[in-house]
């Protein structure tokens, strides 16, 4: 992979990060480069913290 495109790749990997709260973020490699990043977020709701 050309560098430009692994300095892309790695700027679309920390805004995904960046866009959710809870959640997960999948990156799915295929002959050893990524083909897909993929986002799982997760909404909580009622949440109380422990005293």
């Amino acid at each position: 992979m050309p560098l430009a495109n692994e300095q892309v790749l790695r700027d679309e990997i920390i805004e995904t990060i960046r866009q959710i709260r809870y959640g997960e973020v999948v990156i799915s490699i295929h002959d050893s480069e990524v083909v897909q990043i993929e986002k799982r977020e997760k909404k909580r709701f009622g949440l109380k913290k422990e005293e």
